[in-house]
């Protein structure tokens, strides 16, 4: 099975939609943030993962190599990470080639939602300190994000599985995902 990545914009939902797609299966999940948090903070460079982002990019480089590093040493994972990050400078690729390659994912599964839900679901979310992104700019980044995706694909041969997380919809989701989990 090997890595397959789950990549989605900051309330799409994809961590959840991906979790219950895995139940009943033996599979690490991985998210790609929380390695990243943990070699951030033990190199005291944030307090938070929000503050991961207002981090240089060429820091934000370093700690993705690293992360690449530890996941690529776990086997079977579903790798649940951002295709992009949206960064003052621009987007950034969340897995650049020096570290798609080194994954080789054999899937890549984009969660997706409507603008309009994304965005409702970030202003009933308190528990993060996200950008107020526009509806317009939500739009903008999934598209980016399809992008990305092909391009990890072309660089891999990774099949890319788009996967549509409308609200109360959450079991059409998981169908959605399901074949790409428990081929």
């Amino acid at each position: 099975m090997g890595v397959i990545v789950v990549t989605g914009i900051p309330g799409v939902g994809k961590t959840t939609v991906m979790k219950r797609a895995a139940e009943g299966i033996k599979i690490d999940f991985v998210t790609f943030g929380t390695v990243m948090i943990d070699i951030a903070q033990k190199r005291n460079m944030v307090n938070n993962r929000d503050e991961m982002r207002k981090l240089t990019l060429e820091q934000q480089r370093d700690l993705q190599i690293r992360s690449a590093e530890e996941v690529a040493k776990m086997g079977n994972v579903i790798l649940d990470t951002h295709c992009t990050i949206k960064t003052p400078q621009g987007y950034m690729p969340g897995l650049p080639e020096w570290v798609i390659k080194r994954l080789n994912p054999t899937s890549i599964v984009i969660v997706e939602a409507s603008p309009e839900e994304i965005y409702n679901r970030r202003a009933k979310d308190t528990t993060r300190n996200r950008d107020p992104d526009t509806i317009e700019q939500i739009n903008e980044h999934q598209q980016i994000n399809r992008a990305t995706a092909m391009a990890y694909a072309t660089l891999t041969g990774a099949t890319v599985k788009i996967v549509f997380n409308h609200d109360n919809a959450i079991d059409d989701a998981v169908a959605q995902a399901t074949p790409v989990v428990k081929p």
